[in-house]
């Protein structure tokens, strides 16, 4: 069974900075490819950001440029790091996984989720 297990939400102020991780269970790692996706309060969940298994990155118009995804095959966590942050970046921020080498950026085609982690930017 995988598991996906986020942290490092929290509260931050506008134009702060945080970063989020989460750890993986599989051991297989990898050759999965991994993305982080966002849902507000009354708002359906965007996908922001999705790197695949060789690395290639792809983002959603509303990060690009302040939000990188990476991650650490050895130890099986991929990254988020958030910077710039605008109060409408508030969220639960969720990790997903999805086995392949392909290029997966819709939310569907991933198959498997973690819990969420709470990001909250105050203004």
């Amino acid at each position: 069974q995988v598991q996906l297990v986020e942290s490092g939400g929290g509260l931050v102020q506008a134009g702060g900075s945080l970063r989020l991780s989460c750890a993986a269970s599989m051991s297989i790692f990898s050759t999965n490819a991994m993305s982080w996706s966002r849902q507000a309060p009354g708002k359906q969940r965007e996908l922001v950001a999705s790197i695949t298994s060789g690395g290639r990155t792809n983002y959603a118009d509303s990060v690009k440029g302040r939000f990188t995804i990476s991650r650490d095959n050895a130890g099986n966590t991929v990254f988020l790091q958030m910077n710039s942050l605008k109060p409408e970046d508030t969220a639960v921020y969720s990790c997903a996984a999805v086995s392949g080498s392909g290029v997966y950026i819709e939310e569907g085609e991933y198959e498997y989720w973690g819990q969420g982690t709470q990001v909250t930017v105050s203004s």
